[in-house]
């Protein structure tokens, strides 16, 4: 009797799979999708009821016919991909390429790899689920119809390169609305005022003032500041009320996708991208010694706080055993979902509680400790007693002024003891307030000092990731498992940029968003994108057809789409108009884009060839930059060298310009803002007779470049004198880059000879080893003089190479 073939996505997870199941399954892993639509097409028959042309993906089809001919020798298929729409539309595409092998095809869930869970998946296997794949499938072509049919449209009115998406660009609105909040925002001057005060015992009490003859009072300038503070030092106090409140607090649910992305981003400063990659690989497996691959998380994609009963068991067991009695609760708490929530997989959990991060910290990365500890201490928490607090408000009287102090102290810590959940404005912890001294009504008070305070209200802030996601997911749009690309993309397209830590949109992606919003208003609705993930749900749960989602999109799609080729701005060519006059003609100056970016350039052009930067006020109006400082002279056309920014940092141009095209970086290697004087060598040019001069390059180093350029581009690389040591090679080590960056010194012969030294070489023998050349090297900040070969240890201080 032959093995059956049982295929996953992953290697790691096929491995961890092989250590539970042993020889009983050939076990092979597609590495990921297997088919998708192509990447140079729309790949969608419009016509014909929006047949998806799917194709084997370029690198995959060696994959495809491994797992023919293991199916061809099998005598049953089982499909586990991640139990997910991505899973099942990987196992779907699967099932398509392996029917011609007239074996069972069997599709099994594993929502975690232990090995109870993998032997009770096989033993009840189930069959594919065409809703699920027929959702992912909706999700597909939505995507790829939104992205296909209006990114052309930003390349022809914009700059090629940019890309819009369903989800993708709805987030961009939400950044870029926020900031329009922040713009917008008039900050308001308030103040308070705090009184010191103390009684028979101790500590003192810091009391704020609230209110006057029973209503609260708002204090808006100094003046009204200073008048209360006078009435303040003088009047008596005394112990008006005191209020003492039980209070508790309860646990947070165990991770849900979005909640674990949020805490991680909160607590590890993890983006989402990086959170899921490590859940990833908690959940596929991690070598645990002689235990071998073991599954350490459940499933991380999903929506449902809800939790096995052995789970539930296995934690409160653990809480009675290790923190006693009085921390596990008499009914273990029971977390609902979200309304609309796809209760497939519980929550994000151990899969053993008898697991702690101290003894996983052998055997895991940095960051895989980090994530799992945070994950083992939520699932323990929220199986835990609520913390109890006492809290006590105490109202002071002065004359006809009323004055509140109020004191938190922790009675029992709960859940507390393990696990306390971040926010995002960085605040948390165990809620005690400053504790207040056990006074009775009607006590009198003596006063140490009123201190004033002057605030100003604030703009709401801009999103982090941990808000943001928080964002998306009470609005409804999109889903835990994408919001790591989205916040990638919207990155990578140069629409945001992270200003401590916090989203800010560029002016390409205010442009892009302006421009999204002004001609796809149906598609960029927020509440038409959340209204979209719902349909998405019901096609899932079969209770509306894919197809009939699709068509009711694009009938409106399709109308917008065919109106914004025609009536979108057209930034490239137009210019999108401003308020700001040219002082050259008096037209007006309208943005255009660049190789640079954007700027202003006037509306007359070409007769009138005006252009300039442009920055925002503080209510985000254009305004023209102001024109940089004169720096020195052009050595090209004796005109002024005025500073200026481009894309890649500060620089002198010529004022001569379009006739004279001199420019000069102002960065020192390090990004600041230095000038560099233009240094000429008594090389010349062997192309036009011009001198060399040195330049560096954007990676720091420096080259040879033609004093004539742009009209003679001629370079040559700056030797280190250092000749060549391989054999027969005649070239010089110069310095060089790498794609990443990273400087190395290689010969000049390149790619005839391939040496390269990470050292820079000096011009020096070894007198130990008669090696042609030494390296400099350094330790603990000080350089040295090093042999580079392995076998000879010669050191000697740079200072005696005189």
């Amino acid at each position: 009797m032959g093995k059956s073939l049982l295929i996953v996505e992953s290697p790691t997870k096929a491995r961890t799979l092989s250590r539970y199941l042993g020889d009983r399954f050939d076990i092979r892993a597609s590495v990921g999708h297997v088919k998708d639509l192509p990447a140079n097409e729309l790949g969608i028959n419009i016509e014909n009821k929006f047949e998806p042309h799917y194709q084997v993906i370029k690198g995959k089809e060696k994959v495809i016919r491994e797992l023919k001919k293991a199916a061809a020798q099998a005598d049953s298929i089982y499909l586990a991909p991640d139990p997910d729409r991505e899973g099942e539309a990987i196992a779907w595409h699967i099932a398509e390429e392996l029917r011609s092998s007239q074996k069972e095809i069997y599709r099994v869930l594993f929502n975690e790899l232990t090995r109870n869970a993998i032997e009770n998946a096989l033993k009840q296997p189930g069959e594919l689920h065409q809703q699920k794949f027929e959702a992912q499938l909706a999700r597909r072509l939505l995507d790829r119809l939104v992205g296909y049919q209006i990114s052309p449209i930003l390349w022809d009115k914009i700059s090629r390169g940019l890309s819009a998406g369903r989800v993708q660009s709805v987030t961009l609105r939400l950044i870029c609305e926020r900031e329009h909040e922040i713009l917008a925002f008039d900050s308001e001057e308030y103040w308070t005022i705090t009184a010191l005060l103390e009684g028979e015992v101790k500590p003192q009490i810091e009391a704020r003032l609230w209110g006057k003859a029973g209503k609260k009072v708002k204090i808006v300038n100094q003046e009204q500041a200073s008048a209360l503070v006078t009435v303040l030092e003088q009047a008596s106090y005394q112990v008006e009320k005191v209020e003492k409140k039980k209070r508790t607090r309860s646990p947070a649910p165990p991770f849900i996708t979005s909640t674990l992305q949020q805490e991680a981003a909160r607590k590890l400063r993890y983006n989402a991208q990086r959170t899921m990659a490590i859940a990833q690989r908690l959940y596929e497996g991690v070598e645990l010694g002689k235990e071998g691959a073991v599954g350490l998380i459940t499933y991380m994609r999903t929506d449902s706080p809800r939790l096995a009963k052995e789970a539930v068991t296995g934690a409160r067991t653990w809480i009675r055993d290790n923190l006693g009695t009085e921390y596990v609760p008499k009914k273990a708490p029971v977390y609902r979902s979200r309304k609309g929530t796809q209760d497939a997989h519980e929550a994000i959990r151990p899969t053993s509680v008898t697991r702690p991060p101290e003894q996983m910290a052998a055997s895991l990365k940095k960051d895989e400790l980090a994530l799992y500890e945070l994950i083992w201490k939520r699932f323990v928490a929220s199986q835990m007693s609520p913390a109890q607090l006492d809290q006590t408000i105490m109202h002071i009287a002065a004359g006809e002024l009323m004055l509140r102090a109020s004191g938190t102290v922790l009675r029992f810590p709960g859940f507390m003891q393990i696990y306390i959940e971040g926010s995002d404005n960085g605040e948390g912890g165990l809620e005690e307030g400053p504790k207040l001294p056990d006074l009775e009504e009607g006590k009198s008070l003596k006063l140490v000092k009123v201190e004033p305070k002057q605030h100003f209200t604030q703009p709401p802030p801009r999103f982090t990731e941990a808000s943001l996601i928080r964002e998306l997911e009470e609005k409804g749009i999109g889903r835990p498992s994408t919001y790591a690309s989205i916040m990638q993309v919207i990155q990578k397209k140069e629409y945001t940029i992270k200003e401590k830590r916090r989203f800010k949109p560029t002016e390409l992606g205010m442009l892009v968003n302006d421009l999204l919003v002004a001609n796809f208003p149906e598609v960029l609705n927020v509440a038409f994108t959340a209204q979209m993930e719902a349909k998405l749900d019901q096609v899932e749960t079969g209770n509306q057809g894919w197809l009939q989602v699709i068509e009711d999109f694009y009938q409106q799609f399709h109308q917008a789409v065919e109106r914004a080729q025609t009536e979108m701005i057209d930034v490239k060519r137009e210019g999108l108009p401003t308020e700001l006059d040219c002082e050259k003609c008096g037209k007006k100056m309208h943005i255009r884009w660049g190789k640079n970016g954007l700027f202003l350039s006037c509306s007359g052009y070409p007769t009138c060839k005006n252009s300039k930067n442009f920055a925002r006020d503080s209510k985000g109006k254009i305004q023209a930059a102001a024109e940089g400082d004169v720096r020195g002279t052009c050595e090209l056309c004796s005109r002024d060298m005025v500073a200026k920014n481009g894309r890649f940092g500060p620089f002198l141009a010529c004022t001569g310009y379009p006739e004279c095209k001199n420019t000069r970086s102002l960065q020192n290697e390090k990004g600041e803002e230095k000038e560099k004087t233009v240094q000429y060598t008594d090389e010349v040019c062997d192309k036009c007779d011009g001198r060399f001069v040195i330049r560096k390059s954007r990676q720091g180093i420096s080259f040879l470049a033609c004093e004539n350029y742009p009209r003679c581009r001629n370079t040559r690389p700056i030797g280190t004198g250092v000749a060549c040591p391989q054999t027969e090679c005649d070239g010089e080590l110069v310095e060089r880059a790498s794609k990443r960056g990273k400087r190395f010194y290689g010969c000049t012969r390149y790619p005839k000879c391939r040496f390269i030294s990470w050292s820079r070489p000096v011009d020096k023998g070894c007198p130990t080893c008669g090696n042609a050349y030494l390296v400099i090297r350094s330790s603990k900040g000080e350089e040295y003089l090093a042999c580079p070969e392995k076998t000879c240890g010669y050191k000697e201080n740079p200072s005696t190479n005189d």
